[in-house]
Formats: C-alpha cells, structure tokens, sequence
C-alpha cells in the first residue's frame, strides 16, 4: 500500500496508521518508541495487522476525519450495502486503547475482521486465550486484550471474525494493552463503554482545535497539521516526536530509512513555536519542562535528540524486516544522537525567547540559569564543524545554516538579557554575535553565483539558506538574499519542488537519491511571498497542499518521478512549515516590515494577534516591540559582567 493511503490515529502516547482497505499496518505499543505489534507497513502480513473491511473485496471507499477531530472514518461501499468503520483511540483512558466500531450504513454487508498480533517488531507470536469480553494476547511483558460482542475464531496464529452488519446496526470492537507489571498481568477490569469514549474523545479534540488562533486562508489544512502535531506529543512527559514511524524510505529501494520515533531538539522547538502562535499555551510549558528535565546536567553533554522520556542513549540497529517495498535496512535508534549539529543551539535560545514572550507564569530564574550555561558552552563551540541540519554522513563541515543559527542564539539570548534582571555577559555575546555575522557574509558567500552556499569552500547550494531572512540575518530585500533565492529556484528545483541539496555531488556520506523535502518548498513559499512574489507563492502553496492524502497528512518528502509521498510518515517537520507558510500568506505585508522576527518555520510569532481571528490568541503577547515585556514581571536592565 502507498504511503499516502494511510491516516493516522493516536492518543498522546502512540499512533497508528490506518490503511484505505481497513487494515492498521503499523502500532508501536504501548509508546511511540515501543516495538512495534503491527508491522505489516515494514514488512507483510506474518508482521502483524489488523484488518477490518467487506468480505466482496469489489468495494468503494472513501474516508475522512470527522471535523477538527482525530477520529477517523471509512465508509465501504458494496454491492449489497454500505457500511462505516469508525478508527480513533481515546485520549484519556487508563490504558492505550483502540477503538473500531462498524456502523451498517445501508442494506447488509458481510465483514470480516482479522487480527494478527506479533510484538518485538513483528517477531515474536503471542499466546492467545479467551476471556469473558474476547480474547487476550501474551508474549512476554506484552498482554493485549480484546474486547467485541462478534464471534471470534482462532485461525492460522489470527484471530478472525466474520460478520453481517445492517442498515443501523453497529459492532464495536477494542483493543487494550495491558502489559505485565512484574510477573503478574494487569486486571482485565469492566467491559469499555464505547459510546462514553467515543463522546469523550470527540469533544477533547473539537474543544482543543477551537483554540487555534489562525483565521486565515487554507484553515482547516492548517487546523489539521496542528491537530497532527498535537497528535506527535507524548502527553506524559511533553515531548514530541519528529514522526511515528522509523525506516520509510527516502527513495524507494533504497538505504536513507531512519529512526524518527525521538525527540530532535531542533523539530521540537519549530513545533513548539508554531503551537505558540497559534494559541496553545499549555504544549509550551510541557515542552519547557520536558527541555529542563532532558538536557540536566554539563552543558557539554547537551544532545541534538532524546528519547520520549529523556532518555539519551538511543542506539542504532537493524532488524530483520523487509523493509517497506523491499528498503532495507529497517533500523531502530538512531545514531545522528551523537552527532553536532550547531544550528539546534539557534533553534533552542528562540524557542526560549518566545516562551518567556508569551508565558508570564515560567520559574525565570531558574530557566535562564539553563539559557546562559547553554550560551556559554555555545561560546567555545561556534567556531567548530559539526554535521549540520540534514545530519550528514560525510564528515563535519562548516555549514551555512549553522553557523548562521549560532548567531540566532547569540542574538536571542542578548534580547532575553536586555529584559531580565541576571547578569550576562551581553558585551562579550555582541561582540560574538557580530563576528558569526560578518564570517557568515564574507566566507558562506559566493559572489559568482550571487548565493549562499551550503559550507565553506563549496560552490554547492542547500536549501537551509532559504532561512536566512527568515530568522532575521538579514532582511528579505538584501540582494544576497534575492540572489540566493533566484539560485535556489535555478540550481535546486525538479518538478516544481525544492531539494535540499544534490545529493549527487554533494558529499553526504550516503548513497542513493532522495526524494523532494517538502519542508524546503514552503519555506520557499515563505520567502516569495516576503519579497513581494504573492502570485508565485500562491501557486506553489497550493500545488504543495495537493500533495496531502485526502486526510491531509504529509510524509517526510515527494518522489516526483513516481509522484508519491516518501519518508516517515506523517512528518512533523512538513506540517511545521506548512503552517509557517500560511502564517506568511495571510500576513504578507506586515511580516515583511517585521521580517527580522520571523521564524525559521516561515512562522512570525506575532501573526495570530494581528490576524482577524475570532479569539484572542490565547493572550499571546508575542510582540517585538514589547521584547519580553509583561505585566506580572518588570524588565530591569541586564547587568554586564
């Protein structure tokens, strides 16, 4: 099945994607960065599925998410009926569920429903047994129950249920994980109350998509990517993950398959950013507390990723899957852990300089302790290579985007300075801040071709420079900037979208093509529609969002040889941007005289205040003319060391 054939479902602690014939082909139990039960989307059917759809395999279907909701609907048309399947998992039940309930739509249709749990990432066979609600699951400390008023019947290591649903008739069906504690399994407990749940869960997604502050065009593609980010939150402990999945490949066939079930710094604050924007205060707080808890310690030891809980050590591995249509490996963990990647410094100091913006009740004192040893760790690193955004394989180089970012730390933390009470060494930061400037004009600039390059001593171009006015270095009308995104479009696009670099004479340690990273073509649209071109940017945001599933989710990249989604799926980054560029097509004009405050999402975080929306933006104060200013805590001057 394409990538783009299946949706997403999840609960704040997991996901799992749903495929067009009914069928969950990948479920990482009971976290995000669990091993997978359901692995059929790495490898096939002896990897675990669930499967619920008409017996006459000549079916129609359609599906969508029921509105502003994580609830998903498919609804199969046959010849002697039609029927709904309804996908969701509850977002506050004791356990992770799942919960599939079929509705007879019309006529009579004959279902069958097959289940084939294999926990350890498709390996390991249960042991299976009846219980009074269903049935339940064992393999070591994983215990799954089922709980449905179907017959059920053992069949070839599965559970299969054949049934006939009529016009207005439903049968629900859930699945529990109830994994051992110790050496004894938990309770099974009282039957679920379905409708409870489902009402429940409606009402936390329609009361929580009612915040966004965004009022602009292409809303509900917009509302969706929040949703979907909201989605990639591990609720426990605030962290988000870059995406649900590991190893969807980035060209089909081939090796780029990478762990994104962790935490990268870097994707974390652009999501947080974009929820801040858009109204969502409490994410924030989570993410600043999940940041404290994750990064204590020696400066030094600071990590460009974690794990859901923190955790550091997040060793690289491979399996003994396929792979998704034959791309091996299939790795889990992921060892770009290690690496240096400068620009997450950037990333971090201005996700701290709009938290302290927008969330007056934050411990200051003890948050900018954390600012300031990450400063001055910063302070004996800049002038280092390091790995950079795409976290190549090919050796350190001194990156553009990198050190354009250390600069954004630099100049975030003085504009934090300039608010708070602490002492700081702002002269010494000004006078860093200044020479990663001008370094970064003089030797990341390649006059011949009027355009940033990726490193030092490169002629080659990256995408990462479409940044560059967008974090404030330098404004969208410089001439190196227009130079840079004239190059861009020139040198770095095939069928109308952007790569991040040719990776066919670039160096990047890796073989094999990629395909297009979307994320890359909205901040493209970003930067259009800053410099005037509205139509362009128009036109190329639109053909973007056609590239979403009819559900409005967006993998990793696009194969525009095969036309199709590629990479891991969905793909929090590209959602990011996505909303960045909306922010930029809504606001274009103001965003433009207020340019030096944009974000690297192409997200400005003023624009929900100033947009006409029909809230408040959750009290957002977001404001570059107000820097940190806020009632409940007064702006002394800094001290300088």
């Amino acid at each position: 099945m394409l990538i783009e054939e299946y949706a997403l479902i999840g609960d704040g602690r997991t996901a799992a994607l749903v495929g067009r014939d009914g069928s969950i082909d990948w479920l990482c139990w009971p976290t995000f960065a669990s091993a997978a039960c359901f692995a059929k989307l790495l490898g096939s059917e002896q990897n675990g599925f669930w499967k619920l759809a008409p017996t006459n395999p000549k079916w129609k279907v359609a599906r969508r998410y029921q509105p502003h909701t994580l609830i998903l609907e498919t609804c199969f048309e046959t010849s002697t009926g039609s029927v709904q399947v309804l996908d969701y998992m509850p977002v506050r039940s004791a356990h992770s569920q799942i919960i599939r309930t079929v509705k007879g739509l019309s006529g009579r249709v004959k279902m069958l429903g097959v289940l084939a749990l294999r926990f350890d990432n498709g390996s390991a066979v249960p042991w299976v047994t009846r219980t009074k609600l269903g049935m339940r699951a064992v393999a070591g400390p994983d215990a799954v129950e089922l709980q449905t008023n179907a017959p059920l019947e053992g069949k070839s290591l599965r559970t299969a249920s054949e049934f006939i649903v009529g016009q207005g008739e439903s049968v629900d069906f859930v699945l529990t994980y109830k994994g051992f504690d110790g050496y004894r399994a938990r309770s099974s407990g009282a039957p679920v109350h379905v409708q409870k749940a489902y009402d429940e869960t409606r009402r936390l997604w329609t009361t929580w998509a009612e915040k966004c502050a965004y009022d602009g065009p292409h809303r509900e593609m917009v509302v969706r990517s929040l949703i979907t980010l909201k989605a990639l939150i591990y609720r426990p402990t605030g962290a988000i993950v870059a995406a649900p999945t590991t190893s969807l490949p980035e060209a089909m066939g081939g090796t780029r398959n990478w762990d994104y079930r962790y935490c990268w710094l870097r994707d974390t604050t652009f999501t947080l950013l974009v929820l801040i924007n858009s109204g969502y205060k409490q994410e924030a707080r989570d993410w600043m507390d999940w940041l404290q808890r994750s990064v204590a310690g020696s400066p030094e030891q600071i990590q460009i990723m974690y794990g859901i809980s923190g955790e550091r050590t997040l060793l690289e591995y491979e399996v003994s899957l396929p792979g998704y249509e034959n791309s091996a490996p299939v790795r889990i963990g992921n060892a770009a852990a290690q690496q240096l990647q400068l620009d997450t410094y950037g990333e971090v100091l201005d996700a701290f300089f709009w938290t302290y913006a927008s969330l007056g009740d934050r411990n200051r004192s003890r948050d900018f302790r954390l600012l300031r040893r990450i400063v001055e760790h910063l302070e004996t690193l800049w002038e280092q290579a390091d790995e950079g955004i795409w976290e190549v394989r090919g050796g350190p180089q001194h990156f553009t985007y990198s050190k354009v970012m250390t600069w954004v730390a630099f100049d975030r933390a003085i504009k934090i300075a300039e608010k708070v009470s602490f002492e700081t060494p702002v002269k010494r930061w000004r006078q860093i801040r200044d020479t990663i400037h001008a370094e970064v004009c003089t030797r990341e600039f390649d006059p011949s071709q009027n355009s940033f390059v990726q490193h030092y001593e490169t002629k080659q171009l990256d995408a990462s420079a479409l940044l560059i006015a967008l974090v404030g270095f330098l404004p969208p009308q410089d001439p190196r900037v227009l130079g840079t995104i004239s190059a861009i479009e020139g040198k770095l696009m095939e069928g109308g979208l952007v790569m991040r670099y040719d990776n066919r004479e670039s160096n990047d340690g890796l073989p094999d093509e990629e395909g297009k990273f979307l994320a890359c073509s909205f901040w493209l649209v970003s930067n259009l529609k800053l410099i005037g071109r509205d139509e362009d940017a128009r036109k190329l945001f639109e053909n973007l969002l056609k590239l979403a599933n009819e559900t409005g989710l967006l993998s990793e990249e696009y194969d525009t040889a095969r036309k199709r989604l590629v990479g891991n799926f969905p793909q929090a980054f590209s959602h990011i941007a996505l909303v960045g560029a909306a922010y930029h097509l809504a606001d274009a004009g103001k965003q433009r005289q207020q340019a030096s405050v944009a974000r690297n999402t192409g997200l400005k975080p003023s624009t929900a205040v100033r947009l006409k929306g029909r809230r408040k933006a959750a009290g957002l104060v977001l404001r570059e003319a107000q820097g940190l200013s806020n009632t409940a805590h007064p702006e002394p001057s800094s001290k300088e060391e």
